[in-house]
Formats: C-alpha cells, structure tokens, sequence
C-alpha cells in the first residue's frame, strides 16, 4: 500500500448492511445468510448494485464450475499478489486458511507455485494471463495442456483470473478498508521500505 493510500479513508463508504434499502439490501442480506457477515469488499460494492451482483454472479456460477475450491482460492491469492491488493490477499488468506489450507501452500501460492504439477501449471498459467493481459504464449498454453488441464479447465482458470481481477482492482481503486488479518503483497512491502 503506498502512503497515501494507508493514511487516506476509503474513497467510497461502506454501506451498513443495516441501512441498506432496494437491490443494496437484497443482495447484501444473501451475502450475511451465505457468509455469515458481509466483508468491507462487498459493503462497498452495493454502492452500486450492478457491481455487486456481477461479482457474486460470477463468482457463484464458477463456484459450480470443474476447479475445485481450494484451485480456485489459490489462483485468487496467485492473481492478488501479482496486482499488489493487499484487501483480496488478506480476504482470500483468510478464507483459505478458514477451509483448511495449509500456511506453506498459501505461502507458494503467492509465488504462483505448487508442490502438486497440475495446480503449479495452473498457478503459472494464472501468473502468465496476469502478466501478459491475456496474450499467453504457445508455450504457456501447451505447458497448462500438458500438465492434464482440460479445455474447460483452461477456460476456467482465464474466468478465475477476470473474477479475481475485478476484486482486486475495485478493492484497490477504492482503497478499501481490510477487515482480515492483513497480508500485503511483497512489491508492496519492498514499495513501503523505500518510502
């Protein structure tokens, strides 16, 4: 996080799920009864409606989807860490660590690795869309193949990086305020010692 993004509030304001009137109310009421409380994430997102039920629309249907959601969870921490959100690398940490995941397998999914060959290429095969804004190389993508990656498993993993994407930038454009145990991403950790 740069300075001025840790001593400024959020940008845009929370809105108490208690408050909540219309569409705002209505989808952040189903986060409660699914999560049992509602995260900064998606208080902030009611702002507008449409946001917020394209993120949990997405994220629901791909939850249904052939990735399992432990793979699911560490393309989300690879895809964080890679665009530096402290929020999402916070929230997802936690959540994959409330499922059970151990510290080491949160610890190398931030380096988009795997002791297992299939979700290591998937991690890379994540870093890879990230990196090159979805202009993977031949390579990458026979790499992914040949580690068993179906094509719906590949189409998946592209679908994953979109979703993971949009929370870290709307949490990052916002600047929102983590309410998870904090985890910020290396780049910026090593952004904060220059300052």
């Amino acid at each position: 996080m740069n300075s001025n993004q840790m001593d400024s509030a959020q940008r845009i304001k929370a809105i108490d799920p208690g408050m909540a009137k219309g569409k705002a109310k209505e989808l952040l009421d189903a986060v409660v009864k699914k999560y049992g409380a509602a995260p900064n994430s998606f208080k902030t997102m009611a702002n507008s409606p449409a946001v917020l039920q394209g993120f949990l629309g997405l994220s629901a249907t791909l939850e249904g989807g052939v990735l399992a959601f432990e793979t699911r969870y560490q393309i989300a921490i690879a895809v964080s860490e890679i665009n530096g959100c402290p929020y999402c690398l916070s929230a997802f940490t936690a959540i994959g660590k409330g499922a059970g995941m151990k510290d080491e397998t949160l610890a190398m999914c931030r380096m988009a690795g795997s002791t297992d060959p299939k979700i290591d290429a998937t991690l890379k095969f994540a870093a890879a869309i990230v990196r090159e804004r979805g202009a993977v190389t031949p390579e990458d993508f026979q790499k992914v193949k040949s580690a068993g990656c179906s094509d719906e498993e590949i189409q998946e993993i592209v679908a994953n990086v979109a979703l993971f994407t949009f929370a870290n930038y709307i949490n990052l454009v916002i600047g929102t305020e983590i309410d998870f145990p904090l985890v910020m991403p290396v780049k910026q950790r090593a952004a904060e010692k220059r300052i």
